[in-house]
């Protein structure tokens, strides 16, 4: 039976593994995907012997999508734009070769909703290796930009490099002008520890609609708690990319796409 898993601190949250259980029964696979805490410390090490006892792939996330892209020997296009890898798979030739099926999960969650329409002005909340694969995607898709983060430089850094792909802006989570944006993206891990981005309320009060990029089991997620508390009516944790970018990987992995209307139909 092949092994992959999903990589993060903390990860008992996860639903990586009942997802990838459902896609390999759908699609008769023989495999078993399983949750694996990385510790902040030895984490290469960690996916070094993970992948040196014969497993086959693995999703990684927070905080460790940019520590896994730099232990890949080959990269999707869209993992080099990035910078930053969810997906690792172990080729026939023993290197791995990094993806990155964030933007993938997120641009068709957003179409699924209705949410996603040309010249759109997007807020997006942090600049970590969460926003980098979703960049591209969403600059694909002709949606004009603005990057907000604690850390100016780190913002700005993105803008510049992805400027040549659309409009695409930087400011600092302080200063973020006082706009109507269509969709405000939350693309911080804060939610992990129970934390929400510290923003002006009117921000939220004046989007059209809020999509956090975490998830949770039984209820909102805390930037979702903030954004219903403050009268915002179209709100969306990531649940959907969560499925989208699962089956994106798992086609990598397995060669076949997984059907998600199903999985998003029924929840977990």
């Amino acid at each position: 039976m092949d092994t992959y898993a999903v990589w993060g601190n903390p990860i008992a949250q996860s639903k990586s593994p009942a997802i990838h259980k459902i896609f390999a029964e759908q699609t008769g696979q023989n495999m078993k995907y399983i949750a694996m805490l990385g510790d902040e410390q030895h984490f290469e090490r960690q996916l070094q012997e993970f992948f040196a006892q014969g497993a086959k792939g693995c999703n990684v996330t927070a905080p460790f999508k940019e520590r896994a892209y730099r232990l890949a020997d080959e990269y999707s296009e869209r993992a080099l734009t990035a910078g930053a890898c969810n997906t690792l798979k172990k080729l026939e030739n023993g290197k791995l070769y990094a993806d990155n099926t964030d933007g993938a999960g997120l641009v068709s969650d957003l179409q699924r909703l209705g949410w996603l329409k040309p010249n759109q002005q997007i807020l997006i909340l942090g600049a970590g290796g969460a926003t980098k694969g979703v960049l591209l995607p969403l600059l694909q898709a002709q949606q004009k930009i603005l990057i907000a983060n604690r850390t100016l430089a780190k913002a700005e850094e993105l803008a510049e490099k992805f400027s040549p792909y659309g409009e695409i802006r930087a400011v600092e989570l302080k200063t973020i002008p006082p706009y109507r944006y269509d969709v405000v993206i939350n693309a911080t891990s804060l939610g992990l520890t129970g934390k929400t981005a510290d923003i002006q309320p009117e921000i939220l009060q004046q989007a059209g609609a809020v999509y956090d990029m975490q998830y949770a089991k039984e209820t909102d997620t805390p930037f979702i708690a903030l954004a219903k508390s403050l009268g915002v009516n179209n709100v969306s944790d990531g649940f959907g990319m969560l499925v989208g970018q699962a089956a994106h990987s798992f086609r990598l992995w397995r060669g076949i796409m997984p059907d998600i209307e199903v999985l998003l139909n029924r929840g977990i």
